[in-house]
């Protein structure tokens, strides 16, 4: 785990890709890899002046959807001396470490809806890139919340393997979490190794009880997933109030070595659960858990997946279960884009909920909670929570001409929990510019979709080099890497931003790490092929 985060214990933390701005990759040369864009230079500053900056001032609260929310596995090889593959990356992770700055929440609604246009030269190769940042905030205070009480069912895998520290970093995660808790809130605890076992049964938040069950929790045996999941459904179904909140949380540092064994049917599990209103949230812990299926079961549990590179992490976890993602603000939630004419809709990222066609989508999102970052500069208890941008790549049809300025139409729906009340927004999408039409400067309706922009290039620069190491072109990997670390570091240069500093530390490290299996970008490097269309 990165240094920041073993250094904390007690932060909070809230939560392959098509061709992303990078349909053409033209020359990509420079012999010692210092070569820039060719006819990209960085974009420019937002439109108003503004410096994304490392900004200290509290933004409006960010609004992140379940699902896969971490990217914690391909930092943690990088860290480790390794190559990370393109399957450890996740783009609904990767943009949930980002906080993006939007405008203010005063649409009147609980959820504000924002469509940032954004168009520049990517910074690879300096071919168009045309985006659409669709940023959810709200105007709520999160202090000033009443949140229902909540029924937490916690299942904790207490195998062998999580012997020692990670068996006390749990114990003491937990604890933690106890002190926030209230007295109605109602917490039920059951371990897994060889076979389940419920620990604590429905006791108040702020009991003793509760204390001295989580204080023995112990570690021996194998790992029986599957009966740890179905006990700790089975707990929470019985104990399931309308009027609360319900959620499961499994955590494990390790994959199914006793029990019925197969994923589908803990994925049957989750989606069955979640059609009666019991959600999960997954943790998994250490180099040996199952990544694919913890991040599938959270996705239909509506829920978040974590990776902790580093057992004392887990603290946070609990906390946040507790403090943050247990406070719906819309459910039922669906978003249509419509793309006008002159382009078509490439691919969505930052979300896995989409159907994306070529001059539409549509994306259907269980709900949606409170982001806890509060500012871009608020990294210190680690970087995840940022709200979970979502982000529209268009294409420019060759010759086309626009009937006006409209790119396209967000349209938002969704249901105030607990009610029948219906929410609609719509936002346009204009454009001065042309279909295609690329200024040098670029083009940015304010500072967050700048940042999206240049966070959009870092994934799809990581995710590119990812899969040629994968297959063994290291050389094309690292010109790939150097280019845009020359790329982001100059933007850097006017736009100090944390998010953005600290995602160059893994460039660098994927770079060291290549060289140091003996890559390198010698004089004649013939150019990458182009990102695929399609």
């Amino acid at each position: 785990m990165n240094a920041t985060i073993s250094r904390t214990l007690s932060r909070t933390l809230a939560a392959t890709a098509a061709a992303l701005c990078l349909s053409t990759l033209p020359a990509c040369s420079g012999d010692d890899g210092s070569g820039g864009p060719d006819g990209g230079p960085p974009p420019g500053e937002g439109d108003d002046g503004s410096d994304p900056g490392s900004g200290q001032t509290p933004l409006a609260p960010g609004v992140g959807q379940g699902g896969a929310q971490d990217f914690g596995q391909f930092r943690a090889i990088l860290e480790a001396g390794g190559i990370p593959g393109p399957q450890t990356l996740d783009d609904v992770g990767f943009f949930n470490e980002h906080k993006i700055e939007l405008p203010a929440a005063d649409c009147g609604d609980d959820v504000c809806l924002h469509a940032e246009l954004g168009v520049a030269g990517n910074m690879l190769s300096g071919s168009n890139c045309t985006l659409v940042l669709l940023g959810m905030n709200t105007p709520i205070d999160p202090s000033r919340i009443e949140r229902p009480p909540l029924h937490l069912t916690v299942a904790v895998d207490t195998s062998g393997s999580m012997d020692g520290a990670p068996i006390e970093h749990v114990r003491e995660g937990l604890l933690r979490m106890a002190e926030g808790l209230r007295a109605e809130d109602r917490v039920s605890l059951v371990g897994f190794g060889d076979v389940a076992s419920v620990l604590a049964d429905d006791l108040p938040g702020d009991s003793a009880q509760l204390q001295v069950a989580i204080a023995s929790l112990g570690a021996s045996g194998s790992t029986n997933l599957y009966d740890g999941l179905r006990t700790a459904y089975e707990v929470s179904f019985d104990r399931a109030d309308l009027a609360e909140q319900n959620r499961v949380l499994l955590l494990s540092d390790g994959q199914a070595t006793t029990g019925l064994l197969g994923d589908d049917r803990l994925v049957e599990l989750a989606t069955d659960y979640a059609i009666e209103g019991i959600g999960l949230s997954t943790v998994g812990m250490g180099l040996e858990f199952d990544p694919t299926l913890m991040r599938s079961l959270a996705e239909r549990g509506g829920g978040a997946f974590y990776f902790l590179e580093d057992h004392a992490a887990v603290e946070e976890v609990f906390e946040e279960e507790a403090a943050a993602l247990l406070l719906p603000l819309a459910s039922e939630v669906e978003i249509d884009v419509d793309v006008a004419s002159g382009y078509r809709l490439r691919a969505v990222y930052g979300t896995k909920l989409a159907t994306v066609g070529a001059g539409a989508a549509h994306l259907s999102i269980p709900s949606l909670h409170l982001a806890h970052r509060e500012s871009v500069g608020d990294t210190e208890g680690g970087r995840r929570g940022g709200g979970g941008a979502i982000v529209v790549e268009l294409l420019a049809e060759p010759g086309a001409v626009p009937d006006d300025e409209r790119v396209g139409t967000l349209t938002l729906r969704y249901r105030v929990p607990g009610t029948d009340e219906d929410v609609v927004q719509e936002e346009r999408i204009l454009s001065s510019l042309a279909p295609g039409q690329t200024p040098a400067e670029g083009l940015f309706d304010d500072a967050g979709v700048e940042k999206a922009f240049v966070t959009l290039n870092l994934y799809m620069g990581f995710a590119m080099a990812a899969e040629r190491a994968e297959v063994g072109d290291d050389a094309s990997a690292l010109n790939l890497l150097q280019i845009l670390h020359r790329s982001v570091s100059q933007w850097l240069e006017t736009h100090p931003d944390a998010d953005i500093e600290d995602d160059l530390r893994y460039v660098l490290m994927f770079i060291d790490n290549l060289m140091a299996r003996g890559a390198a970008v010698p004089p004649g490097t013939p150019t990458p092929e182009p990102w695929p269309q399609d």
